[in-house]
Parts: structure tokens; C-alpha cells; sequence
């Protein structure tokens, strides 16, 4: 949960000339919604927010005219040149209140030497207490070898949280090299020979 508040101010103009204006001054359009009530449209301070952003199933504290409102960001919108943000859907919720999010998978360790790595799923879907999301959940594939595989039910949860998919999906899988793996690595080693052999007659020439 984050500890930071952030001012949210009322929007009174809308459409997409409104929205530039607002982003030209460093503020993001949002819309806050949920619990039945009737959606706020605000804006919020650009730096702060996406700063608060940086980790998923981000939740935040918004002050809307010296109301407090904890939500969380379920819809992001980026521009996919700039990547800034430019738009934000926020769902209220309230502390202690159980939602379903999609937690990214976290891969770490070695794989035995031979094998090779199919992430089947980059996320899952888990339920958690609002105030107690995890970022990420992690699979440890150390000393994993060809043929075995990484269940859900092999992923260790965090305590108040619950896959919302069967324990039989793969996760990842443990397999040997295929031909496009040993063909790249195979390119690979004769593209740093021709470097090798590019930078040999350039010293040549040069002598």
C-alpha cells in the first residue's frame, strides 16, 4: 500500500482538447468508480503519480477536496511512443476488502546445463486483500532439468492470497534446446568470428 497521497482535482472540462490542456500541464486525467457510486472524474499531478505507478496492482490514497479515497489502478493508459501516462481508470476499494488482480510471474535460478526455459504464462490471476497485493510471485527454477515442469500449484503464495486457476496449469516447462535455439546460437558465434576476423584486417590494412 502506498503511503503516499496524492491531490485529485475535480475535472470540470472534458473531451480531448481538455484532456491535451490537462496534459500539457502536467496532470493526468482519471476517473475514480466503484462501490455503486457515481464515477468522479479528476485529474492528478503527472510526476507523483507515475512514480506511484512504477509497481503493479499499484494502490493509491487520492485526496478529492479533503476526501480521502483508496484506490487501485486497474487500467492504465500509455502513449506508446512516449510511454508516459494518459489516462487512469481507478477502481475504490476499501481496506481489508478482497480483489482479483493479475500478478506477474518472477523466474529466478539456473537451469541445469542442456535445458531450456518455456515461461507458459508471464501472470496469474489471484485474489488478495486490497491493501496486501504482491508485485510479483516468484518460480524458482534452479537445477531444473529437460522434462520437468513448474505447475500452479507449485508457485508458494504469499499468506491471504489465492490462484483463481487450477492447480494443474503449466507454468513453465523444461525442455531441450530446439533447432531455432542451437541455429541462433549458432549465428551468434559465427557473427562475433567475422568481427574477429573484420577487426584483424583493419589492423592489417593499417600496418
Amino acid at each position: 500500500m502506498s503511503d503516499l497521497t496524492l491531490p485529485a482535482e475535480v475535472r470540470t472540462e472534458f473531451g480531448k482538447g481538455a484532456a491535451r490542456r490537462a496534459r500539457r500541464e502536467d496532470k493526468i486525467p482519471a476517473v475514480i468508480y466503484g462501490h455503486g457510486a457515481d464515477p468522479i472524474h479528476v485529474l492528478l499531478p503527472s510526476k507523483a503519480t507515475t512514480l506511484a505507478l512504477r509497481t503493479s496492482n499499484a494502490l493509491l490514497t487520492l485526496d478529492v477536496e479533503g476526501e480521502k479515497h483508496l484506490a487501485l489502478a486497474k487500467y492504465v493508459v500509455r502513449n506508446p511512443l512516449k510511454r508516459i501516462v494518459e489516462h487512469l481508470d481507478l477502481l475504490t476499494v476499501r481496506s481489508g476488502e478482497k480483489v482479483t488482480v493479475d500478478v506477474y510471474i518472477h523466474v529466478e535460478g539456473e537451469l541445469a546445463p542442456g535445458a531450456v526455459m518455456n515461461l507458459e504464462h508471464t501472470s496469474v490471476e489471484v485474489e488478495a486483500e486490497a491493501t496486501h497485493l504482491p508485485d510479483s510471485l516468484t518460480v524458482n527454477v534452479e537445477g531444473r532439468t529437460v522434462g520437468e515442469h513448474i505447475h500452479a500449484s507449485d508457485i508458494e503464495l504469499p499468506k491471504g492470497v489465492t490462484l483463481l486457476i487450477e492447480d494443474d496449469t503449466l507454468i513453465v516447462n523444461i525442455s531441450e534446446p530446439t533447432v531455432q535455439d542451437l541455429g541462433e546460437d549458432d549465428e551468434e558465434t559465427v557473427a562475433e568470428g567475422d568481427v574477429v576476423a573484420a577487426s584483424g584486417e583493419k589492423s592489417e590494412e593499417g600496418e
